[in-house]
């Protein structure tokens, strides 16, 4: 798809043969950008015209979202071409699709407490949270659309990561993603998280570097091999519509990122992460990754079904908040996205530790017995396995 760019210079031709390029509502929304009309296109009837401004001033459908968008409705809709404008709606609809559907789930009513902020270097975002739910203890779905200045720290990161970026010169980024991370009460549901996300950066010469990344994995507490493959098979079938080398390669990717080094186990079972996608293309990575966080619903939702009403006791429960242990350590030591928000000025730092449980436990030198359950898991966190 063609980005639109509002421009009075264009002659009557050009914006003929732009028009003739374009998805019909986008030239609608160019047409009103630069006030042209009737005089510059005979061929257009009243009829024609009284529609397309229909179209172009119809109003956001925002009950579909948490909250009112970060960025002014009227700029999503006259330039929906615009990659920003895009994953900002995107994110959204993920945003609202999932608080729903685990709302749906909570047996006594339980509504995610919804927060809606702004930044004062630019941007802001939409926290959605549930704290002490029958079915959820802590959950946690979140969306930010920042813009400003990278701090030193993350240009150090990103150039570690083989980004062309000038350090000591000041960069405007421009961010935006969906993060959830959800803590069941009953610990035979496993944890999940997902994060997908969109970056942009201007260098000095002006042109934009950008990129996107993400993923999803799941932290069970205790091992069910069947819901290993059921979810590990959504996030391939999703990958593989894209692209068959996807799944097998950020799989990999996925064990090796979400892994505790300092204790040699990684943090769940994985599933999938990538980082730095900008290829084939803008539209090829935006559908990908738009396919992956349609993904997390049909992945996750049905283990939560599943287990919700099983029975455990407090065994069970001190076994989950062990293991909560060491997402924490994961987050806090590890996590790129943790840091790179908690280094970033006029960071809401409530919105990036969102994803800490809300009770967690560390006890000194505590090993499972080999032949428990629990060692079963601890077995496969030790050496992933393919599960699909």
């Amino acid at each position: 798809m063609n980005v639109i760019r509002h421009t009075m210079s264009l002659v009557s031709l050009g914006v003929f043969q732009l028009g003739r390029r374009t998805r019909s509502q986008h030239f609608r929304g160019f047409l009103l950008g630069t006030g042209l009309g009737l005089t510059a296109f005979s061929s257009v009837t009243y009829a024609q015209a009284e529609a397309q401004n229909a179209k172009v001033n119809r109003k956001l459908d925002t009950s579909r979202f948490m909250a009112e968008p970060i960025t002014d409705a009227t700029v999503l809709l006259g330039d929906k071409a615009n990659m920003r404008h895009r994953m900002e709606l995107m994110i959204m609809e993920i945003q609202a699709e999932f608080c729903r559907a685990l709302e749906s789930e909570e047996m006594c009513g339980k509504k995610f407490q919804v927060d809606r902020w702004q930044r004062e270097e630019g941007g802001g975002g939409i926290t959605c949270v549930i704290q002490d739910g029958d079915v959820f203890e802590k959950a946690g779905v979140n969306i930010s659309v920042v813009t400003g200045w990278l701090p030193p720290a993350a240009v150090q990161q990103m150039r570690s990561r083989g980004k062309d970026l000038t350090e000591g010169v000041k960069l405007p980024f421009f961010a935006s993603g969906v993060s959830a991370v959800i803590h069941p009460r009953n610990p035979h549901i496993p944890t999940i998280h997902f994060n997908y996300r969109y970056f942009e950066v201007e260098t000095p010469d002006g042109k934009k570097q950008w990129w996107f990344g993400g993923g999803t994995d799941l932290t069970p507490y205790y091992l069910d091999e069947k819901d290993a493959r059921h979810f590990h098979q959504t996030l391939k079938s999703a990958c593989d519509e894209h692209n068959t080398t996807y799944y097998p390669k950020f799989k990999k990717w996925c064990d090796d990122y979400f892994r505790i080094k300092h204790r040699s186990e990684s943090r769940g079972i994985g599933g999938i992460f990538f980082d730095d996608i900008d290829s084939p293309n803008q539209e090829a990575a935006f559908n990908f990754v738009t396919g992956c966080a349609k993904a997390v619903i049909p992945s996750y939702m049905p283990l939560v079904q599943k287990h919700k009403n099983r029975e455990y006791g407090n065994n069970e429960r001190q076994w989950q908040l062990l293991r909560r242990g060491r997402y924490v350590e994961f987050n806090l030591i590890y996590d790129r996205g943790t840091k790179f928000g908690l280094y970033t000025p006029g960071a809401r730092y409530e919105s990036i530790l969102m994803s800490l449980p809300l009770h967690a436990r560390w006890e000194y030198m505590h090993e499972p017995k080999a032949t428990s359950k629990e060692g079963e898991l601890m077995k496969v966190l030790k050496n992933p396995k393919d599960w699909v």
